[in-house]
């Protein structure tokens, strides 16, 4: 059954977008720095949060500052775990609801867990975990907004036959996650522009 989205509003409804109705605002739990949206699946382990940060990288838009920009991101999302962090594809995004001239772009990767189970690996630690990497770059504000959908794999929780992402076979979870992104681009809007001046 395909997922139902409610619009959600962020950062106090500044910014503007659908969420899958079975995902949960994580603040209503425990604290979130003001700088972060988080968003987890009640039913699961995916979660996505928001993220706005200083723009990284030099002036203007190109694909090797803005993919330089990622890649830093991406580092910064997974730290000292960049070793076993695979990029499988990035690509230019499209953003409906914000200026064209906005540059947008994604990545898949995937970050394999320590080996060995160190680092107080358990049964429940996943196998994998996927992440989607979405990069708005917004340099007027000199701000990037980050959305990050994690995806963690673990053993029991996902067809194993299904997720083989070398023959691009993403299996449900990864699949799933591709919709809500694909869900967040079509939605997405900053209503007030103000916010970036306070972050």
């Amino acid at each position: 059954m395909p997922a139902t989205y409610r619009s959600t509003p962020l950062y106090g409804g500044a910014l503007i977008c659908e969420l899958p109705t079975h995902f949960a605002d994580v603040s209503t739990i425990r604290q979130v720095p003001d700088n972060q949206e988080v968003y987890i699946d009640k039913d699961g382990f995916t979660s996505i949060v928001f993220d706005i940060t200083e723009r990284v990288g030099g002036p203007g838009s190109t694909p090797e500052i803005d993919g330089e920009a990622l890649t830093t991101h991406l580092e910064d999302v997974v730290g000292d775990e960049s070793d076993r962090t695979k990029v499988w594809n990035s690509a230019t995004t499209h953003f409906s609801r914000v200026d064209e001239t906005i540059p947008a772009y994604t990545l898949i990767a995937t970050q394999a867990p320590r080996p060995g189970g160190a680092g107080g690996a358990s049964a429940s630690s996943p196998d994998f975990t996927a992440i989607i990497l979405t990069l708005l770059r917004l340099e007027r504000e000199k701000t990037d907004i980050l959305i990050t959908i994690n995806v963690p794999h673990i053993k029991g929780e996902y067809d194993e036959d299904e997720v083989d992402l070398e023959l691009g076979k993403q299996g449900k979870l990864i699949g799933d996650a591709v919709d809500y992104a694909a869900k967040i681009w079509e939605s997405f809007k900053v209503k007030d522009w103000t916010l970036f001046k306070e972050v």
